[in-house]
């Protein structure tokens, strides 16, 4: 039963995917952080009212398999029980996310579900223990539990035309229930509550009265009742207890001769009682536990001492916490901050980015043609308003454009905080002990990126922990602490992020990885005897090169590395390696901001123009060809005191005329701490590109990046710098350089 339409129903379920990936990664957070001190009360609840948020949210959506689960995961999590398993009850929680995040996937993909059968089994064990734990009532007692329904929850307040219509159905002799339901302190839908409870109450039979009647109506506590049925009140109060919707039920029937005297204000003091309670009770709301459609629930039959009649109670649907104050950082303390927040698709922004670049491209345009002018008219009064127009508007463009950038501009943590529990999963497998330490998370960087960088990252902490960290016994021997260190760092270096990875493992062995190289045919022995310490170390990159002695589920199949260089040469970045045996290995991954927008240098080699990305420019010379060598078999110029490798650009286009000018330009990068000497035939100056990716079917070459327009609508080809020096810096016709997949500078 549903009372959304189809369309709105659909971004509901896109809006519950997007916040349960959140929850999934609290469950996993506040899961390591019970492992490390099992102790932490808090923890336990922050864990119960994220697995009790997810339960309602899935059952709101349809998504009964998930609320289930979430349910039955929700009873045991409490501080008591993880006292008793502080082990078991980390690992299940763990467990329980990797379980929702598979069945969240299935149901996405509209796909066959997971099997929970074992995950239920840890549940019910650790509740048996709960039960066998707890000590039974004696005969005759009457045993309060902390969350039974409030006793004062046991009248109502009607309008002179409710009342008359309740009065006329009695007069008929019709059997009559009031009904009394607590909302949920945790519910973020009143309204949409409210209608639930309305649809479930016209089931049962004729709807006499009900309050609040208007579904718009704010801060709805107490929803009041009277239905015409002939249903089982245990029925009614089996169908009223909606997970995450309600908190409390109260069923009686109607007696016309038992009436509670009103409060000053014309309502019941018993219920004015209870709703001014759950109204102060509501600003720091304590987990709560639903139970779901077609449970069985306990129910508490008591005759109240003012009055004969039987009184139906149902069992408490979401049990009490003591009231707290809740922490920091939990769906409660930030819920004022969500508030303040939109969520937008990417595809808008996307567009939104579009529209500024061709805003950009109209200023270009608009600048040539301001240069047309002045050539012709360089005294005409227009001249100098003309300037001011065109200063105006590129400083409200340049705002837009960083607004919108801004916009696309996310924080790292993002991306670093799914990384602890991958940490903590590989070196449970291997038998490591390893601690993650994370810095920088703060920094910003384009959403594109970030979402591209999470593989290579994960191949990098998962070969650091497999291969780097050594076990506590060989660390112990070296001298080490038992426990290895991995850090994460990310920091912003000019226009380009840098991310570092760093172990204190053993480190990379040079000979090793040669060696390897050797033996698997990627390079010949008298190439691997002039290969510098960083040309050796990026062969790790060779698709297929490992050098794991065996292969595991975790690595040693040579790919993972590829992957790593793969995906940083179609960002446009770069990774670097600094490692010193038994100390460890730092990786150095260094990519754009943005990919969207760029300054550029543009420049003629082979007859054609290019550009590259400013930031990535040390200096810029002109030199004679003379003063060009040839030293094993590469060309290189001396400039000051670094020897640069040059490559020569104009062999991006063979059948162009070679130039014959004498001195030749010179522009000098810095290629994964390497420099190199681009030399091409004229230089056309910076500009600001709009980059623009290239279909497949066009470009079939790794050496271009992307495409840009200038304002005269020329097309700039913008060079992917890696491809290029791999593929150009060499000249020795080995297959790490000839440009293959893999291949580095």
């Amino acid at each position: 039963m549903s009372f959304f339409p189809e369309e709105p129903g659909s971004d509901l379920k896109e809006l519950f995917f997007e916040s349960a990936r959140e929850l999934l990664q609290a469950l996993n957070n506040e899961g390591m952080r019970l492992e490390e001190n099992p102790h932490d009360e808090e923890t336990v609840r922050s864990l119960r009212r994220a697995v009790h948020t997810l339960k309602g949210d899935s059952a709101v959506c349809g998504y009964n398999e998930i609320s289930e689960l979430a349910h039955e995961l929700e009873d045991v999590l409490t501080p008591e029980q993880a006292q008793r398993h502080t082990t078991a009850m980390a690992e299940m929680v763990l467990r329980a996310a990797d379980l929702f995040d598979t069945m969240l996937t299935a149901y996405r993909n509209n796909a066959t579900l997971p099997e929970s059968d074992v995950l239920r089994a840890s549940i019910r064990k650790l509740a048996g223990s709960k039960l066998a734990g707890s000590s039974a009532a004696q005969p005759g007692e009457k045993k309060q539990s902390r969350g039974e329904p409030d006793d004062r929850l046991a009248g109502f307040s009607w309008t002179e035309n409710q009342q008359l219509v309740i009065a006329n159905a009695a007069s008929e002799g019709k059997k009559i229930l009031l009904v009394a339901i607590v909302i949920d302190n945790l519910c973020p839908m009143r309204a949409a509550a409210l209608q639930l409870v309305r649809n479930v109450l016209e089931e049962a039979g004729t709807l006499l009265a009900i309050q609040p009647e208007d579904a718009s109506a704010k801060n709805i506590n107490v929803i009041e009742a009277a239905v015409a049925t002939d249903v089982d009140v245990d029925w009614l109060i089996r169908k009223c207890q909606i997970p995450a919707v309600v908190s409390d039920i109260m069923v009686r029937p109607y007696d016309t001769s038992k009436t509670k005297p009103a409060s000053g204000d014309g309502t019941p003091r018993d219920v004015a009682d209870i709703s001014t309670a759950k109204s102060t009770t509501s600003s720091s709301p304590p987990p709560s536990q639903a139970t779901s459609p077609g449970s069985s629930s306990k129910q508490v039959k008591e005759k109240a001492p003012e009055q004969p009649e039987q009184v139906a109670v149902a069992a408490p649907v979401s049990p009490r916490e003591p009231a707290t104050q809740p922490a920091a950082g939990t769906p409660v303390a930030t819920m004022a901050a969500a508030d303040s927040t939109l969520r937008v698709d990417v595809e808008r922004i996307d567009t939104l980015m579009n529209l500024v670049g061709e805003l950009i491209l109209g200023k270009s345009m608009l600048h040539q043609t301001m240069t047309d002018f002045e050539k012709n008219f360089r005294k005409h009064p227009l001249h100098a308003r003309f300037n001011d127009a065109l200063g105006f508007q590129a400083r409200v463009l340049n705002e837009l454009q960083k607004s919108v950038m801004k916009i696309r501009m996310v924080p790292v943590e993002q991306l670093f905080r799914r990384f602890p529990r991958l940490v903590r999963d590989v070196a449970k497998a291997r038998g490591r002990e390893v601690r993650l330490e994370i810095s920088g998370e703060n920094t910003d960087l384009d959403k594109s990126i970030l979402d591209a960088m999470g593989e290579p990252l994960t191949h990098i902490l998962r070969n650091a922990v497999d291969h780097g960290i050594e076990p506590a016994a060989e660390r112990i021997a070296l001298g080490k602490p038992e426990y290895g260190t991995l850090a994460l760092k990310a920091y912003h270096q000019g226009n380009q992020m840098v991310i570092e990875v760093r172990d204190d493992g053993r480190g990379i062995d040079r000979d090793k990885v040669v060696a390897r190289a050797v033996e698997s045919k990627v390079i010949t022995r008298q190439e691997a005897a002039e290969l510098s310490e960083s040309e050796a170390l990026d062969l790790i990159f060779h698709p297929g090169l490992s050098t794991a002695e065996k292969v595991t589920t975790i690595s040693g199949r040579g790919v993972g590395m590829d992957v790593v260089k793969t995906v940083l040469e179609r960002l446009k970045g770069s990774v670097h390696i600094e490692t010193r045996p038994k100390m460890g290995t730092t990786f150095y991954l260094k990519v754009p901001l943005t990919l969207a927008i760029m300054k550029g240098l543009l420049f003629h080699a082979g007859d054609r123009l290019y550009a590259l990305p400013l930031s990535s420019v040390v200096e810029i010379t002109r030199a004679y060809e003379k003063d060009f060598h040839r030293v094993d078999r590469r060309e290189v110029l001396q400039l000051r005191e670094h020897i640069v490798t040059l490559v020569r650009l104009g062999k991006l286009n063979p059948q162009a005329a070679a130039s014959t000018s004498r001195k030749r330009f010179v522009i000098v990068v810095n290629m994964n701490e390497n420099r190199f000497g681009l030399v091409v035939d004229k230089l056309v100056g910076e500009q600001e590109l709009v980059i623009k990716a290239l279909d497949d079917q066009l470009i079939v070459t790794d050496l271009v990046s992307g495409a840009s327009i200038l304002g005269d609508g020329t097309v700039v080809l913008v060079l992917n710098m890696a491809a290029v020096i791999s593929k150009l810096g060499r000249e020795r016709g080995m297959g790490l350089y000839s440009g293959k997949k893999g291949a580095t500078a």
